[in-house]
């Protein structure tokens, strides 16, 4: 392993492992939504670490967009983020922190950039890594991929008749 691989994990593993710590002691639920946001996107650059682009890939569309979407809308439309509690980044050592992580993923993107050669072109990859994910998905386990999506919907719902009970109360 070289050493700027190993800087790379050691980078992407400490950012998942301080935005995890930060999900669970945040007190308003949209800023705890936020860095979990912040963690899946570090899981996902230790999957492409770990040669897994379409599983890192998966874990940015599904995980931090379209299921964080849902949670965010859920939280607000259940009015639980109060205003008083979400400027969480105002901080002087917050901010500080941000800009020494900013400043090691730019270090990161050089160092990448640096180590590519012009020219020097990657051979495409041979392998199809969707088809058995999507044949195994659709075919063997396509109960429980319904079965997922109407749990979310009815979540969404009970959501809403809770947030419609409280607002005519």
């Amino acid at each position: 392993m070289t050493p700027f691989y190993r800087f790379q994990f050691y980078l992407f593993a400490l950012m998942a492992i301080g935005a995890a710590l930060l999900f669970v002691t945040r007190k308003s639920p949209v800023s705890a939504a936020l860095w979990l946001v912040n963690v899946m996107f570090a899981l996902s650059g230790l999957y492409v670490m770990l040669d897994a682009p379409f599983v890192a890939a998966v874990q940015v569309l599904v995980y931090a967009g379209a299921i964080m979407v849902v949670f965010v809308f859920v939280v607000m439309l259940l009015n639980l983020g109060r205003p008083d509690q979400l400027p969480d980044l105002r901080e002087a050592g917050a901010r500080i922190a941000a800009g020494v992580v900013g400043l090691a993923l730019f270090a990161n993107l050089l160092a990448v950039r640096r180590e590519s050669l012009p020219g020097v072109e990657l051979a495409p990859a041979t392998d199809n890594v969707v088809t058995p994910v999507a044949e195994s998905l659709f075919t063997e386990y396509l109960l429980a991929f319904e079965l997922t999506s109407i749990l979310l919907l009815v979540a969404i719902v009970g959501a809403v008749v809770l947030a419609k009970k409280r607002a005519g109360a």
